[in-house]
């Protein structure tokens, strides 16, 4: 799929059951042409956490939430995107205390592609990837007990997956009443490709495999049909989600008032990880 304003770039997504659950609590979102999208195009995943009541409403109503901050703000969007999540927070914790729930909670991985910038808003165990070069990248941090232990390098990272407790959150839009985000900004080349998934995904499908197979599909909507039914292959108990983005052409940044910066393009595999980190601007809001 591509739109009009964004040449440059297409995408597609996919969200299904899966074989397990009775429910898909898992959301996604994708830019709307009816909205402002001069000042960037915003896409969205959010899984619902099963173990509370009315995850698929609180996934969707995060979501819904968070465009609505960002298209209906004019503040820069790192701010927007942080306080969308807030404003997301806020509305859960709101809509459990009017439905005598006592929590609904749900993760949120939000990206935003304003020229060549790319801004990542995170909360909770979806994930954002970034593919460039033929390397794969995961650009965000699990809000989990498990998370914690390979943050504080007690466990691997490649332990991850068969962790008995890999699913459970300790952050989470609506659980508590602040939520502190994670917003990420960096630089995007042509050829990029941006992969978000819910961890019914990313719990069956290694990192590498996710960037292969984004690589090596034109469409993002094969790539995104590919990677779901990959995930399902493999037993995912879960509900499985995706969006991918092809990042073609990038574009100047459309946002009024941005400042100009000169595009960063590393050259062999090994430079562009140091010039993510160099570019890249990491916040707790």
């Amino acid at each position: 799929m591509t739109l009009g304003i964004a040449p440059g770039i297409d995408f597609g997504g996919l969200s299904e059951v899966g074989t397990v659950r009775e429910e898909n609590q898992d959301s996604i979102r994708i830019p709307d042409p009816s909205l402002p999208l001069e000042r960037g195009l915003l896409w969205a995943l959010a899984d619902g956490m099963g173990g509370l009541s009315h995850g698929k409403l609180a996934s969707s109503l995060a979501l819904e939430t968070i465009y609505e901050e960002f298209y209906g703000a004019r503040n820069p969007i790192p701010k927007s995107l942080g306080k969308g999540i807030e404003s997301a927070n806020a509305r859960l914790l709101s809509k459990a205390t009017g439905l005598g729930s006592a929590r609904m909670g749900t993760t949120v991985t939000a990206a935003i592609v304003s020229g060549d910038r790319l801004y990542i808003g995170h909360v909770g165990d979806s994930r954002a990837y970034l593919i460039r070069q033929g390397r794969t990248k995961c650009l965000t941090s699990d809000h989990t007990m498990v998370g914690d232990l390979v943050r504080m390098k007690v466990l691997s990272p490649d332990k991850v997956r068969g962790h008995a407790q890999r699913s459970i959150l300790n952050r989470a839009v609506g659980l508590e009443l602040f939520v502190r985000a994670d917003i990420l900004e960096l630089g995007i080349i042509d050829g990029d490709r941006i992969v978000l998934c819910s961890d019914g995904l990313w719990g069956s499908v290694e990192d590498d495999e996710i960037g292969e197979l984004a690589l090596s599909r034109d469409d993002p909507d094969e790539a995104s049909r590919e990677l779901v039914d990959l995930a399902l292959d493999r037993g995912s108990d879960d509900n499985v989600s995706v969006i991918v983005l092809n990042i073609n052409r990038t574009a100047p940044r459309l946002e009024e008032g941005a400042r100009s910066e000169s595009r960063e393009r590393p050259k062999g595999r090994r430079g562009w990880l140091a010039a993510l980190t160099k570019r890249g601007r990491s916040v707790i809001i």
